[in-house]
């Protein structure tokens, strides 16, 4: 193919992608924005002035880039593995693999589809966010570098569960039982200087503690990680995840098998 006619074909997977959930935005961006509404009120309003400062901010101002990261994370993740599963289900990627279009334009058609919405719900959670707080922003281009390597990161795990996924309840195992305990053990809702010498290291463990940090520091100018070693991190797993999830394609795994 030439490099117009994979431009084409990455912008039809692309814009199907898009279509795909701004056309029942009623289910795909409205319901995280309401939960995390309700985040900002139970614990910002209700519980933060019981917890006073974090790291000399108000506890509402602290947890607010975590909660439009923890939405970025979620969306982005759930966008592809819903989509590429359901065209496993369909028989229809079969139809792609076996085209002259490469795989990896394929790939990128998908990540990008998970990037969209996973920045769509960023923006309206970021929205919702000033009804709460008075947000600032100390370092933009760490909070666009970051969100935007955040989203394909958790992308490309999306559409490995995909590969992976036999039914539609393994593309709920692990959002549920991996994605969320991350999540909410990734310094959103608190620093880890607050625990104990061991959790502090158990916590390094977690890749989102990174991504939350960093963007953090993009808005408050605070994170409890180093900003190179938090990059370092997230580009080392994007290119690990990018590269094994070509190979699944290239492979045929879960599809040809």
């Amino acid at each position: 193919m030439t490099r117009t006619e994979q431009y084409i074909a990455f912008k039809t997977i692309v814009i199907r992608e898009v279509l795909r959930f701004t056309r029942i935005w009623m289910q795909t961006v409205l319901p995280p924005v309401i939960t995390t509404a309700l985040y900002f009120v139970i614990f910002g309003r209700l519980i933060g002035p019981q917890i006073g400062q974090m790291q000399g901010f108000d506890y509402i101002d602290y947890i607010v880039p975590g909660l439009i990261m923890m939405s970025v994370i979620t969306n982005s993740y759930a966008n592809v593995v819903s989509s590429f599963y359901g065209s496993k289900f369909q028989h229809n990627i079969e139809e792609m693999l076996v085209s002259p279009v490469p795989n990896y334009i394929i790939l990128l058609g998908y990540i990008t589809g998970g990037v969209c919405r996973g920045l769509s719900v960023g923006v309206a959670v970021t929205a919702v966010a000033w009804f709460f707080s008075d947000l600032s922003f100390s370092h933009v281009l760490v909070i666009i570098s970051t969100v935007l390597l955040t989203a394909v990161l958790f992308s490309l795990a999306g559409l490995i569960n995909g590969v992976y996924a036999k039914s539609f309840d393994d593309i709920s195992i692990i959002p549920t039982f991996v994605l969320t305990p991350l999540t909410y053990l990734g310094g959103v809702f608190y620093s880890i200087d607050m625990l104990s010498d061991f959790w502090q290291k158990a916590s390094l463990l977690n890749p989102i503690l990174y991504m939350v940090n960093t963007f953090r520091y993009g808005f408050l100018g605070v994170s409890d990680i180093p900003l190179l070693t938090s990059y370092t991190i997230i580009v080392g797993f994007i290119l690990t995840l990018y590269f094994y999830s070509l190979h699944l394609l290239n492979k045929g795994h879960g599809i040809r098998s």
